[in-house]
């Protein structure tokens, strides 16, 4: 019954994805930022500082994003993990404490 769950689940995620890209198929489908700065830069907006290192081409920009990603995931992902074991070992504790309880009982 689960695995029927997880196809239908899967089905449903691929359609959301794909159904946009069949039905405009001329769409420009871009990212907020480059928006975000047209936007400002229409409104005569200058920075107040410059960055201190600008990456020498746009890969290395993607790069580090990803890794940045990747290591917030990372952190995530760990107290996520930590969190899930110490209610796994609490809760087995209170069944070894009630089963003593039981037994000696």
């Amino acid at each position: 019954m689960k695995s029927k769950y997880y196809v239908v689940l899967m089905i449903a995620v691929v359609v959301l994805f794909v159904a946009p890209l069949l039905l405009y198929p001329s769409a420009q489908f871009g990212g907020s930022d480059s928006s975000a700065e047209q936007a400002i830069s229409d409104q005569g907006y200058k920075p107040w500082f410059s960055p201190l290192w600008e990456p020498p081409r746009g890969e290395i920009e993607t790069l580090l994003f990803s890794l940045q990603a990747a290591i917030g995931s990372v952190v995530i992902g760990y107290f996520v993990g930590y969190e899930r074991g110490k209610r796994a070992k609490n809760k087995e504790q209170k069944n070894i404490a009630s089963t003593r309880d039981i037994e000696t009982g």
